[in-house]
């Protein structure tokens, strides 16, 4: 009996160890894909196309005539993955989350806020 148990046991951690690599490489590659959308363009905003808040941080950027980089995670095949770098990268788990020259701005209210202060144009070097 002894024997089969550690068989089993044996049995369990190769599944694991199969299993393992393929999550990492997912993780890695949505976290490669964040880092590469947040440090290539100007402007990324990680949105769901039916979010109201999304909605309302695309209009600020196309008020100021500036087409920013969206990523629409609800159609994507990896957007719980890279939801998921995102909240490892900010500790926000909701959308949008908006960055600037690679800089978090933080979400609607946060961008709003850099859109009033005059700062988000700042940013931008909009004058």
């Amino acid at each position: 009996m002894l024997k089969l148990e550690s068989i089993t046991v044996v049995g369990l951690w190769l599944l694991l160890l199969l299993i393992a690599p393929r999550e990492a490489k997912a993780t890695n590659s949505a976290s490669a894909f964040v880092q590469n959308a947040i440090y290539s363009n100007k402007i990324v905003i990680f949105s769901k196309s039916y979010c109201p808040y999304c909605l309302r941080a695309k209009h600020i950027f196309s008020e100021l005539h500036v087409k920013p980089f969206v990523v629409e995670l609800d159609l994507r095949d990896d957007g719980g993955q890279i939801h998921y770098v995102l909240l490892d990268l900010v500790g926000r788990n909701t959308v949008p989350q908006v960055f600037v020259n690679g800089k978090h701005i933080g979400g609607s209210d946060d961008l709003s806020a850099a859109a009033e202060s005059g700062q988000l144009k700042k940013l931008l070097n909009i004058k």
